[in-house]
Formats: C-alpha cells, sequence, structure tokens
C-alpha cells in the first residue's frame, strides 16, 4: 500500500446497496466527487435480493401522519419521534425521484402505483417494482446509473478494510481488493451503507456476508452502536432441509391473502399483525405441536405477483398453488447498527452510516414492514448532502489499515441463534460475552442490559416491559459497557 498517494475524493461511499447507491449517486448530483466501495459486484449486492416495497403515504385515504402512528405503535414506545416524522414526511418524495431516475414502479391498469398491505400498516402504501423483485429492480437501475456517472469512481471488488481518522475525525478508509494492493482513500466523509449483521444468526434470511462489517469497522475507529439487543426475526422464513432454507417469503403473500396454520390445520394468529407479534405465535406454536414449522397457504394467491417466490419454490420441488409451504422464524433485519442522528451523523465527525447498518432509532424495538427500503432513500439522500458539505481532510492524513476485520466462525452464529434467538435468557447471554467474535460480544452485553421484553427482545426472566425503558436506546462506545439514552 502506497500511503503517500491516496486517491482524495469527497465523498467515500462503502457498500453498493440501495442506501449506498442512492446517497452516491446524491452526492455526485450535488457537485461532488464520490468513491463507492462494493465488495460485491454491483446489483449483486443484499438489497438486490429485497423482496418488499417502499412504504409512503401515497394513497388518496392514506397521510404521513397515518404512516407515522403505524411506525410509532410497531415500535413499542422506543421508535425515535423525530426519525420517524422524517421518513414518513419525505418517502413519497423519494418515490417521486426514483421514478424520475428511471424505476418503474408497479401500477394498476388506470396507471396509478399499485399499493400493497404489509403487516402493521393501516393503509396500502407499500410501492414494488416488478412484484417481489423490488429489490433487483431498483439496484439495477440505479447501478447502471452510477455506473456511468463521471463524478463516481466504483471500486469493485473491494471491501473497506479500516477506516482513517486524524485529530479525532474519520478522514478516509483503506479498500482492499481480493488480491493485490490495498488502496488508501481521503474524503471530506465517509458514508457506511455496509447493510446489517443477520447472517450472525444461525437461520437467516440474509446472504452469508451480512456480518455487521460496517458496524465493526465503527467501533473500531470509536463511534457508537446502538440497539444491538432488537435483532428482527422474520415470521416467514422457508423451513427445508437444503441450501434454500431461510429463503424469505415476503409478508406482502400474507397482504394478499396467505393464511397461516399450525399443525391441526387451524389458523392461529393475525397474520397481518406486526411482526414481532407474529413470529412469537409461531415460536409458540412450534413448541406446542413440537414441529419444526407452522404451514402457510398461497393458494388464493395470484403467484405473478411473486415470480422469485415462485422459482424458488419450484426449485426445491414445491408448487405453492398447490402444497402448503412449511416455514419458521428467521433472523431477518438489525433494527440496531451505528448510532446516528437523522442526517447519517455517527459519534465520530466525519463518519456516516446508512440503511441497515445505522440506527436512527426509526425503527424502535419492531421494525415495520417495508419501512426499510423507505429509510435507505430519505436518510440516504440527507447523509449524502451533509457529508458532501464536511471540510476537506488535511494533506497530513494518513490511511493505516492496522485494524482488520476477520468473518465470524460457525460457532458463533450458532451461539446467537442459541442464546439471543426470539426468547433470551441470562445465562446464556452470558455466555454471550466471551465469544471470539467482537460483535457477538456486544449484542450479548446489550441484551443484558436491557432487563425487559419489548418487541424483538424477549427476555424469559423480565417477561414485561419495563416503562422506565420507554424512548431510551442502549449505546455501546469505545468501551463496549452499555448504557441508555433518550433519544426524540
Amino acid at each position: 500500500m502506497s500511503a503517500s498517494h491516496p486517491l482524495r475524493v469527497d465523498v467515500a461511499v462503502v457498500g453498493a446497496g440501495a442506501a449506498g447507491l442512492y446517497a452516491a449517486l446524491t452526492a455526485s448530483a450535488e457537485g461532488a466527487r464520490v468513491a463507492l466501495v462494493s465488495r460485491s459486484p454491483l446489483a449483486q449486492t443484499a438489497s438486490f435480493w429485497a423482496q418488499g416495497g417502499i412504504a409512503a403515504a401515497l394513497a388518496d385515504d392514506d397521510s404521513p401522519e397515518l404512516h407515522i402512528e403505524d411506525t410509532l405503535a410497531a415500535g413499542r414506545e422506543i421508535a425515535r419521534a423525530g426519525a420517524v416524522r422524517v421518513l414518513c414526511e419525505e418517502s413519497p418524495g423519494r418515490v417521486r425521484d426514483l421514478e424520475r431516475l428511471g424505476v418503474s414502479f408497479d401500477a394498476d391498469r388506470h396507471g396509478n402505483l399499485a399499493l400493497g398491505l404489509e403487516g402493521g400498516h393501516s393503509r396500502r402504501r407499500i410501492v414494488h417494482a416488478g412484484g417481489s423483485a423490488t429489490g433487483r429492480r431498483i439496484t439495477r437501475e440505479l447501478s447502471a446509473l452510477a455506473a456511468v456517472d463521471q463524478r463516481i469512481e466504483v471500486l469493485e471488488p473491494r471491501a473497506a478494510t479500516s477506516l482513517t481518522t486524524h485529530e479525532g475525525r474519520c478522514v478516509g478508509l483503506v479498500a482492499r481488493p481480493r488480491r493485490g494492493d490495498a488502496l488508501p482513500l481521503l474524503a471530506r466523509a465517509v458514508v457506511l451503507a455496509t447493510g446489517g449483521m443477520a447472517a450472525l444468526w444461525e437461520r437467516t434470511t440474509n446472504p452469508r456476508g451480512a456480518v455487521g462489517a460496517g458496524l465493526l469497522l465503527a467501533h473500531a475507529a470509536g463511534a457508537a452502536l446502538a440497539d444491538l439487543e432488537f435483532m428482527q426475526f422474520h415470521p416467514t422464513a422457508l423451513r427445508h432441509d437444503g441450501a434454500r432454507d431461510g429463503f424469505l417469503i415476503t409478508e406482502a403473500v400474507r397482504g394478499e391473502g396467505a393464511t397461516l396454520h399450525g399443525a391441526d390445520g387451524e389458523r392461529f394468529v393475525d397474520e397481518l399483525a406486526p411482526r414481532d407479534q407474529v413470529a412469537l405465535a409461531i415460536q409458540a406454536e412450534l413448541e406446542r405441536s413440537g414441529q419444526t414449522a407452522v404451514s402457510l397457504d398461497m393458494r388464493s394467491v395470484d403467484l405473478a405477483r411473486f415470480p422469485n417466490i415462485a422459482a424458488a419454490l419450484e426449485e426445491v420441488g414445491m408448487d405453492p398453488r398447490r402444497d402448503l409451504v412449511p416455514v419458521a422464524p428467521a433472523a431477518h433485519y438489525t433494527m440496531g447498527g451505528v448510532a446516528t442522528d437523522i442526517d447519517g451523523r455517527s459519534s465520530l465527525p466525519g463518519l456516516y452510516a446508512i440503511g441497515e447498518a445505522a440506527c436512527t432509532g426509526l425503527h424502535g424495538a419492531n421494525r415495520l414492514a417495508s419501512n426499510s427500503l423507505a429509510e435507505c432513500f430519505v436518510f440516504g439522500r440527507r447523509a449524502a448532502l451533509a457529508a458532501a458539505a464536511d471540510p476537506e481532510p488535511p494533506p497530513a492524513a494518513t490511511p493505516d489499515d492496522a485494524i482488520r476485520t476477520v468473518p465470524p466462525p460457525d460457532e458463533t452464529r450458532a451461539a446467537l441463534w442459541r442464546h439471543a434467538g426470539l426468547q433470551r435468557d441470562p445465562a446464556g447471554l452470558r455466555q454471550l460475552l466471551d465469544d471470539p467474535f467482537p460483535l457477538a460480544r456486544l449484542i450479548g452485553a446489550s441484551c443484558l442490559a436491557r432487563e425487559e421484553s419489548r418487541g424483538a427482545h424477549q427476555r424469559l426472566d423480565h417477561p414485561d416491559t419495563d416503562p422506565a425503558l420507554d424512548h431510551m436506546h442502549t449505546l455501546v462506545d469505545a468501551d463496549a459497557r452499555p448504557s441508555f439514552e433518550q433519544w426524540t
């Protein structure tokens, strides 16, 4: 590595999913020089597989206020009111921006946006592109724009292996290819859009690389993390002995009439309740019946709206027009992450985080369905504008690659599934404090600190919600000791 000749840009974006691509394009539109660092080729990121849509109050009978009410209710008195209002008020505008960028959203026969219904929403407000292929459509269009943008330099496949700090400010990073020399970058600001950490759990809907790499980079550089105890478990992940185990079956199919049935064939839950309720109901049914899966009945659903689900099920020999589909919960979405304000700023000046890598407090203890893609665009834009306005890095700053991250062992994934799954107890959580993977230790400490049950965090020894922890977020800073802080 030649640290004496780093690449100098205005904004360095790490991660080329929906959030990273949109942030890079936004910064470029402001005249910034952008480096987009992606460990995967463009359009092969985790966002590519996203089945959910974008939640936005666009219907005549809807409003940002109703969207706010639904988001706050799902968040279980933890969702940050300021972040919720920003998302719900700005999401419709971001949908229109995406249309102007060339994303073609699904429409009805009259040409109006076809809005779907998902769990926890009181109105139809989910915008899709290609049915359950929304992530694929959006990342494809944004990737094509980024690839030809003269102000965006795409660095792929490269992974950010360390962040560069100078006098208490993040001023760049080191990007390392699979083979060859590392590339140092200096920038006004670094924007982490690296996704979440759900693949740290043994059973997951996420690609195997979603292990919180950005969170580890930020923590190693001194930035605070927040709400690591809140991992959302998706209720309906395929249960199958094979490579497709954990394949996500979006709750949009339940919005279109699919139902859940226990071992006795009876329905046992309101399929459109928030995800934490549905996941816990399935878990209780599995414990009652001794089975490993419940049945999802999709026989009344128009599969033309969900082509990738139909194709995946066909791959494993299932025909959802005829067969009941075995499903069970799996780790799906990281509601915690790098602690940020509503412009994506972390506690380390010059470092921003967006998308699933960030924790604005938006999701609280239980993410409302399809708010996550909306979050990518709303907060991606805000962070890009703020980052592009940061000061130039000093000439004396020197990139350093001394801190390197390593992948988690399989034992860590098994331990997190066993001890930090849908239900937790202190004895198991204390075992995580000795895990060899640093993020697992921080998760265990955060889970132990929150002595209550709320949303996606369920403590067997503290089954009730503690009102004293309403609106309190769990912060883990450089000393790795959790503390609580109220966010507004």
